[in-house]
């Protein structure tokens, strides 16, 4: 891709762009070249997307849910025939693997879509009967929901949340990342293809300063759902608060990754390093603290450095490649910060701690670390507690079970972490101690849809994902009638 794109946003149906007409720049990861331009909106822009939103709010409404739903699925329909071009802007914009693209970001944001049609039409309001009279649960819309979504899985994220709120009958302003805003410009371009009412959605490209603190603070903007960093969504906390909106936010982690003395390292040990390297390590979810059993630790460890060092970092583009580059160089910075940082704190680098060797002079501009195994840190040390979100995975043996749950519970955040283990029902119960929103046995981002998604501590407020999202997208309200 050689020509730099200029986006625009989306609003009431048209496409415009910022009204003091800044510009931002988005950088191709792999390489550090400018492919995009997009709009520096500001609260001018946020607030006629506003307006374009409560505009659209009552004839949308108005629809049933299944009539909404079905608007679902045309969407899903268009996005499915243009998911080989979804994969590919992904790929380009994130730095992220294609084939990782089309199997995770392609497929899911596909599957977002389906599913939350697929919960319309299965929707069933609670009916409570008492002796004298009959209780009614309705749920209606909140109004309008403002979203806002991270760089680092930018259309399954934004699909995610977009799809629960039309379908509850809400109207849409959505921010996505200014770093990765291709493929919410594509979305907005099927919203269009396939007809959805104007104003029903729209999107507004900027940063948080400009243009996401005024959608979360805006005083008509009902509900704010945010994905992204804990410090950030202290921010959009406070500048929702003043309104008493309705609030979910899916922040950091520092997830553990638990293998007890039983674990079948065979077998398990390619979904182990899935689990500490998918997207580079940049997704909340993933195990960046690996606790191993003592018994098994150098064991463990050999088995672990050489998968990790078989791994094919490079272009994006190559259906070969499983590690691609980071979002940005201030966070490749940040992360060889925290490398640095390691070994001031008595770390011993195992592999990894710098760019990858041999990378393609085409890609020398890019902004890239090799998947890093560190070992030596105590389990309370800052790299061990905080969050990297990057390729950087740290080693800490424990000598029983309560002893990994203590370590498992010694940060401040707690929103995944997954046990790997012979005997599930000792795993199952290792689980239950765990202060974590979500913890897998055996393996690791294994979703069920249906199921609530969301942390606690520092790693957000809220659930979403099957009944979690329809009841956050609406507002459940009760009617008695006496017999």
């Amino acid at each position: 891709m050689s020509d730099i794109v200029e986006l625009s946003n989306y609003i009431n149906g048209e496409w415009r762009q910022a009204i003091c007409e800044h510009w931002i720049e988005d950088y191709a990861p792999a390489t550090g070249a400018l492919i995009a331009r997009i709009p520096c909106s500001s609260r001018e822009d946020v607030d006629a997307a506003v307006t374009a939103a409560q505009d659209a709010s009552h004839g949308w409404a108005s629809l049933s849910i299944l009539e909404r739903a079905d608007w679902l699925d045309k969407i899903a329909d268009s996005l499915e025939i243009r998911a080989e071009e979804v994969a590919q802007l992904e790929s380009l914009d994130t730095g992220k693997p294609i084939s990782l693209a089309r199997s995770v970001d392609a497929a899911r944001s596909v599957a977002n879509f389906r599913f939350f049609a697929e919960q319309g039409r299965e929707f069933q309001a609670e009916t409570f009967e008492m002796s004298d009279a009959t209780n009614k649960v309705l749920y209606k819309p909140v109004g309008v929901a403002g979203l806002i979504t991270p760089w680092n899985l930018p259309l399954y994220l934004l699909s995610w949340k977009v799809a629960p709120a039309l379908l509850m009958g809400n109207t849409v302003v959505a921010k996505p990342s200014e770093m990765t805003p291709m493929t919410a410009s594509l979305l907005a371009e099927v919203m269009e293809e396939v007809g959805l009412p104007i104003g029903v959605f729209n999107l507004v490209h900027g940063n948080g300063l400009d243009s996401g603190a005024p959608l979360t603070s805006h005083p008509d903007v009902d509900l704010v759902s945010f994905t992204g960093g804990t410090e950030t969504g202290r921010q959009v906390a406070k500048s929702a608060s003043s309104g008493f909106k309705k609030l979910s936010l899916e922040l950091g982690g520092k997830n553990a990754t638990i293998i007890r003395a039983d674990v079948d390292l065979e077998n398990m040990m390619s979904s182990i390093v899935r689990a500490s390297f998918l997207n580079q390590g940049q997704v909340c979810l993933c195990g960046s603290r690996i606790l191993i059993h003592e018994t098994i630790y150098d064991s463990f460890v050999e088995a672990f450095l050489e998968a990790v060092t078989d791994m094919t970092v490079g272009d994006p583009s190559d259906e070969e490649t499983e590690l691609g580059a980071l979002i940005s160089e201030e966070h490749r910075d940040k992360v060889l910060s925290y490398i640095d940082l390691a070994e001031e704190e008595g770390g011993d680098i195992l592999c990894g701690g710098g760019a990858p060797i041999g990378i393609p002079s085409a890609f020398e501009n890019g902004y890239w670390v090799s998947p890093t195994v560190i070992d030596g840190l105590a389990p309370d040390s800052r790299c061990a507690t905080e969050e990297i979100f990057g390729p950087v995975v740290t080693l800490h043996p424990y000598s029983d079970d309560e002893e990994a749950i203590e370590i498992a519970n010694m940060t401040d955040y707690g929103l995944a972490g997954s046990i790997w283990t012979a005997d599930a029902e000792a795993g199952s119960l290792m689980a239950e101690k765990i202060d974590s929103g979500m913890i897998w046995v055996n393996c690791w981002l294994h979703r069920d849809l249906r199921v609530p998604f969301g942390g606690v501590k520092n790693s957000g407020v809220g659930r979403e994902g099957g009944r979690w999202s329809l009841g956050f997208f609406s507002e459940a309200i009760n009617i008695c009638i006496k017999h």
